[in-house]
């Protein structure tokens, strides 16, 4: 795909892309160096270990439910982005000022992802661990430096090379963090009394009971957990930030690819990271606060954990540069989209030198999704509700306002309910349902208050007509023939199945290291000969890719 990303105009059929990508994108966007801080948080808030399986179990189906319910419907029926659909219901003030705190809240989390895979390469320099707000070593901000100018390249180069990069690093990168669990697990059963190894689920979980969830008396409860990983993408999904890259989906069940994120990207990602960082705190008899996702990914994976934890926030900082470029981007449909994207990048580079992450990424997480969705629920509200209330979509842009006061008003009404609730006592974590209510209520009376129950029949008659014409046409090319093998893998030939076989081998070597030590083999083993598989899968891994692109 060429640089231009539709960025005000609907996708045309023939740029939407097969469900692999999406598959990859979402598996490899949640599967983030993050995805070490969250673990071990989990395990530092003292949750009791039944508590944290069940609250993410629960907290993640909602997620997945958010995007195929809500998110994904809406960006296939407009293939709009988020800023061009917002840009048409409230206008292009509102827009504005919505693009410039998206753009930062985007600039803020990609920057954080930045800072855990420059956790990683510290190692290599003998630089020590960051677990300040601020750095503390003129070398890591050097480190922080290079790991962002590669990020901000893949990032500019569009959707398309975002989910290609996905695509190769997410299988690797699910497979380390259950590598790494595998490989931590004897050392916390070898300190567990009466516990052998592990043969059962009560086995496992008197271990976890002991060294990893431990149920020591926190405030925090079953509803904490399954509420953070509800809210935690709330941007992405209730905010409808995905739209960005759901109007490429062919069909809105693509929205439910958001599973291989959640329940492997999240649930098990972070299952497995507070294992490792339990098992790493031990071995290092330090506490898992004191640790960066690169000393726990290290201890548990040697060189590979080095990479791993890299190549994990690389592949959630990509998408999220992109998604903050193509919002700052909005603020001028005159800029180059690939030119903001580079300046976005280099801002988020500057974040990354503070690793704040490490101390506040849970509550900037939550509260980055408080912010934005009252936006979403503005945008829900206009595009199901009012037809079915006798409102007119789109009312602002036909009636020529600038800027739609009642979204505004209905936003900055929420959030102002939210401050309220929380300085009452109410969690951050729970603030969602009540803030996206009022955002409602508050959207409908207000816009029925300032024009929104005008017919505008002739500008309803013509936009109608638009999208019954756009949505044939998309119709009738994705019933050709040639449609379903648009950007597929295809037969492939003898050199795409033997990259295949190699880069799948290399995985399941991987696997049975990791296995080999959960059954008593030395952990040394393991840190010492995963990267020779790993390497091995990279290059088969994209060869493989690059092969089923051109077949």
């Amino acid at each position: 795909m060429a640089a231009q990303e539709f960025e005000k105009t609907p996708v045309t059929p023939e740029q939407l892309q097969p469900a692999r990508y999406f598959a990859a994108s979402y598996a490899g966007e949640h599967v983030a160096g993050t995805e070490f801080v969250i673990g071990a948080m989990f395990v530092a808030w003292g949750v009791p270990t039944m508590d944290i399986l069940q609250g993410l179990l629960w907290g993640n189906l909602l997620a997945v439910l958010t995007w195929g319910l809500v998110c994904a419907p809406i960006a296939t029926d407009t293939r709009l982005t988020l800023y061009a659909y917002l840009e048409k219901i409230a206008g292009p003030g509102t827009i504005r000022l919505y693009s410039v705190v998206n753009g930062v809240l985007f600039c803020v989390l990609a920057g954080a992802m930045i800072t855990v895979s420059a956790s990683a390469v510290r190692i290599l320099f003998d630089i020590p661990a960051q677990v300040n707000w601020y750095p503390t070593s003129a070398g890591f901000v050097l480190v922080a430096a290079a790991v962002g100018a590669v990020v901000v390249t893949i990032a500019a180069l569009g959707f398309r090379r975002v989910a290609q990069f996905a695509e190769v690093c997410a299988p690797w990168m699910i497979l380390m963090f259950i590598v790494g669990a595998l490989a931590l697990l004897p050392s916390l059963v070898a300190s567990t009394p009466g516990v052998d190894g592990i043969g059962s689920f009560a086995e496992f979980k008197q271990v976890a009971d002991l060294h990893i969830w431990r149920g020591d008396g926190s405030e925090m409860t079953f509803w904490h957990v399954a509420a953070f990983a509800w809210v935690c993408n709330l941007a992405m999904h209730g905010g409808l930030g995905d739209m960005t890259v759901l109007r490429f989906a062919r069909s809105s069940r693509y929205g439910y690819f958001s599973a291989l994120g959640m329940f492997i990207g999240h649930y098990l990602a972070w299952v497995c990271a507070g294992i490792m960082g339990a098992g790493a705190a031990l071995a290092l008899s330090s506490t898992i606060t004191q640790l960066d996702a690169g000393a726990v990914a290290y201890q548990a994976l040697g060189a590979a954990g080095i990479i791993a934890v890299i190549i994990a926030g690389w592949t959630t900082s990509n998408p999220t540069i992109y998604r903050a470029g193509l919002a700052f981007q909005s603020l001028n449909h005159n800029w180059d989209r690939v030119r903001v994207t580079v300046v976005t990048g280099t801002v988020t580079t500057v974040i990354a030198c503070f690793p704040f992450v490490f101390s506040k990424l849970m509550d900037f997480v939550g509260l980055m999704g408080l912010i934005l969705a009252p936006v979403g629920a503005v945008i829900v509200t206009e595009h199901w509700l009012f037809p079915r209330l006798g409102l007119t979509r789109y009312w602002a842009s036909y009636s020529g306002l600038y800027t739609n006061k009642a979204a505004v008003g209905a936003w900055a009404l929420a959030l102002l309910a939210a401050f309220a609730l929380n300085q009452f006592g109410l969690h951050l974590f729970f603030l969602l349902i009540p803030t996206w209510i009022v955002a409602t209520v508050a959207y409908i009376v207000l816009a029925r208050s300032m024009g929104a129950r005008a017919a505008f029949a002739e500008e309803t008659r013509r936009e109608d007509e638009e999208r019954a014409r756009r949505q044939a046409v998309e119709r009738e090319y994705l019933g050709r023939p040639d449609a379903a093998q648009h950007g597929g893998a295809g037969a492939g030939g003898s050199g795409l199945q033997l990259y295949r076989a190699v880069a799948l081998l290399a995985l399941a070597t991987c696997a049975a290291l990791g296995i080999a030590v959960l059954n008593g083999a030395d952990l040394e083993l393991l840190r010492n000969w995963l990267i020779l598989p790993s390497v091995i899968y990279f290059v088969f891994g994209t060869l493989w890719a690059r092969a089923k692109e051109s077949a």
